[in-house]
């Protein structure tokens, strides 16, 4: 057992000075001036990603997440990975927002799935920086999303 604050056992102790190290790096790249810049450059950085934002810190979106979650028994509707916690926008809000509050656009979706999904989603609609909105059929059933998803990533 390790004796705090040390993180380390004897044996291993000369990782120590590394761990601490890693630890300050982190800190400071988190800190109030990283967190400033994020939210100006990504999450404010105009109106409508502002409009976003503030919807998903809304009471709304946490009572339709739940909803979600609970329909999909927390499994994801890509792979079938249970205990997925993430609930995402079948239709990107950044794409269509007339579909943000909408029970049917939503799935379970666990990280890996949402990483695929959401470069898919550049590529298919768009969307993300530096893109432009391409005019593509929404898509809305996930089973062909998952289709080209794949694809798209060589599985």
């Amino acid at each position: 057992m390790v004796q705090l604050p040390a993180h380390y056992c004897k044996q291993h102790y000369e990782h120590e000075a590394e761990y601490q190290a890693n630890r300050q790096r982190w800190a400071r790249s988190h800190n109030q001036q990283y967190q400033h810049k994020y939210n100006t450059q990504t999450r404010n950085r105009n109106a409508t990603k502002h409009d976003q934002y503030q919807f998903y810190r809304s009471r709304q979106w946490q009572r339709l997440r739940k909803q979600a979650l609970e329909r999909d028994h927390y499994i994801c509707q890509y792979c079938g990975q249970p205990n997925s916690n993430t609930v995402d926008h079948i239709v990107p809000i950044e794409y269509d927002g007339a579909l943000k509050d909408t029970l049917d656009n939503l799935a379970t979706i666990c990280r890996q799935c949402h990483r695929l999904k959401t470069d898919w989603e550049h590529s298919w609609y768009g969307t993300g920086i530096g893109n432009r909105r391409k005019q593509a059929a929404e898509l809305r059933d996930v089973l062909s999303i998952k289709y080209l998803m794949n694809k798209d990533n060589g599985r």
